[in-house]
């Protein structure tokens, strides 16, 4: 009888601690960064490839249709991570109130992705910085002195001409009060700490991306004159005509001659020439406004978490290849934060226009080179925060999708495609381009990894570590277009399997490491995914 005692009391110790330690890896960060590498709970290293999914539309109340199968789908579509977007206005309606309602649909959202197994990271979302002009902070916020709104060919010409967009910039750079309360800024700083302390123990938010492409505010005039300026003066060059910057601001007016304008820098060092001519004016604001702002959003989420990663991006001119000038945050002891990563976003100039299918590839290679040289600066993991935008079903989009890719797969960035909304699935480009074969998880350290759709082959080198047991994992689209019998696997080894997603189309190729320190290679073929189902 004491025997059988024992061995209750046994039973009932082992059942609480292992609740006791479900508890706690449920509040576990899953995932974590090791220098340059996002790191799961085995120890691999994880890239990370998703898409964004924000909604702007204040009458639907910042959330879009997408129901719990849009999540289901992500995942099987082979997407690991949501950038996830949050509209100030929608979170902070009024000065310090909270919206309840909004954030319990985001957690409604954040519960889908973990029910899928998918990370998330809320992306603190703004268009031309306010409600009052696109999205963004509430009007409350939105100190724009009464100038007027003015806009451009492109939406985003706003940023550049419209003084009230400008001036609210200004104001919310120099912290400037609220009905003589709290600064603007601070407001900010308190609303993005509000996020942080919500989900600090949610192990599916890995992090918050604190501001979607600032702006230097009405300083940014002094920027473009320099740009036309530039650019007149390496178009005469080439073409041994003189141009002057009134006429190149004069083409810039309309997106057709922007075109065409952008037909004379398609080459690296030509496009280089201009966009380091506003590298000084563009640093003295990040270096300045940007930095500081952004150390006091950290030191605001720092208070209450420890954990969660700080995704930061450089400023608006920086999308389209000014190298940024920003570095990692510091914590309150004056270490660098090792938890925060680079959410660059990379744009070809004919971002948003008709012509778009015709970005240069030098235009690209340049950007995402830098972007890569920043983040080695930085020694921080760089994820492309946006890229694409790629629209409507127009001829070209499908290879502009493969040329940005072929980048990602250069640098082993991380990324998330911009933007998912309901019905995206059906365009070419999405299917075929942004749905591909990537390693998702590796046992030790990712060497390169490439696909090539024309020869419908996938490549991948990774350093094994002795130490790791779990597998590493291979996306899939459609096992259907895999040659099987193509697999070269080296070292040679048949410890390997094909797991098909809950759909039974696609899912992972799982090769099991050896138990040693070693380089693997794997090469195989996969046809493109022509026959994928996308509902």
């Amino acid at each position: 009888m004491k025997r059988l005692h024992f061995v209750v009391l046994v039973v009932f110790i082992g059942m609480f601690l292992g609740a006791c330690q479900q508890v706690n890896d449920n509040n576990a960060t899953s995932l974590h960064i090791n220098g340059t590498e996002f790191i799961d709970q085995h120890g691999r290293q994880v890239l990370l490839n998703g898409v964004n999914l924000v909604n702007k539309k204040p009458e639907e109340g910042y959330i879009g249709p997408e129901k719990e199968d849009a999540f289901k789908n992500f995942r099987k579509w082979g997407f690991n991570v949501i950038r996830l977007g949050v509209i100030w206005d929608g979170l902070e309606p009024q000065p310090g109130v909270f919206n309840e309602a909004y954030l319990q649909k985001i957690d409604e959202q954040i519960q889908w992705a973990k029910d899928n197994n998918l990370f998330v990271f809320l992306d603190m979302h703004q268009d031309l910085f306010s409600v009052k002009f696109s999205d963004g902070a509430p009007e409350w916020a939105t100190l724009d002195e009464g100038e007027e709104h003015i806009t451009g060919a492109v939406w985003s010409d706003s940023y550049l001409i419209s003084p009230a967009v400008q001036k609210s910039w200004d104001n919310f750079w120099a912290n400037k009060q609220v009905d003589g309360g709290m600064g603007v800024q601070d407001h900010y700083a308190k609303a993005v700490q509000h996020l942080a302390k919500r989900y600090s123990d949610n192990s599916t938010v890995i992090g918050f991306d604190i501001m979607n492409e600032p702006f230097a505010g009405s300083d940014a005039k002094m920027f473009m004159p320099v740009l036309f300026t530039a650019y007149a003066q390496v178009v005469s060059e080439k073409t041994n005509t003189e141009v002057s910057a009134l006429e190149v601001a004069q083409m810039w007016e309309n997106t057709g001659n922007r075109y065409e304008a952008l037909q004379l820098v398609n080459d690296k060092e030509s496009f280089a020439k201009v966009m380091d001519a506003v590298y000084e004016l563009n640093s003295s604001f990040e270096k300045g406004a940007l930095q500081s702002f952004y150390q006091k959003v950290a030191n605001a989420v720092r208070e209450v978490t420890s954990d969660k990663m700080l995704f930061f991006n450089h400023s608006y001119f920086c999308n389209s290849g000014v190298y940024t000038a920003l570095k990692p945050f510091t914590l309150s002891n004056g270490e660098v934060d090792k938890n925060v990563v680079y959410a660059a976003h990379g744009y070809d100039l004919l971002v948003d226009t008709d012509n778009l299918s015709d970005s240069s590839d030098e235009r690209l290679e340049l950007i995402f080179g830098r972007i890569n040289e920043s983040g080695k600066r930085m020694n921080v993991p760089v994820l492309i925060g946006e890229w694409g935008a790629l629209g409507h079903e127009t001829p070209g989009r499908v290879e502009l999708a493969h040329r940005n890719l072929r980048l990602f797969e250069k640098y082993l960035f991380n990324n998330t495609y911009w933007a998912y909304h309901e019905g995206t699935e059906k365009y070419s480009y999405f299917k075929y381009g942004v749905i591909r074969p990537f390693p998702s998880e590796i046992a030790g350290k990712l060497l390169s990894y490439d696909y090539d759709p024309q020869k419908s082959v996938f490549s991948c080198k990774w350093m094994e570590k002795a130490e790791i047991k779990a597998p590493t994992r291979i996306f899939i689209p459609v096992f259907e277009n895999v040659s099987f019998n193509s697999l070269e696997l080296m070292p040679k080894s048949d410890a390997y399997k094909f797991v098909k997603n809950d759909n039974g189309i696609g899912g992972y190729l799982e090769i099991q490491p050896q138990g040693t320190a070693q380089e693997r290679s794997l090469k195989i073929t996969i046809k493109p995914n022509r026959e994928l189902e996308m509902n």
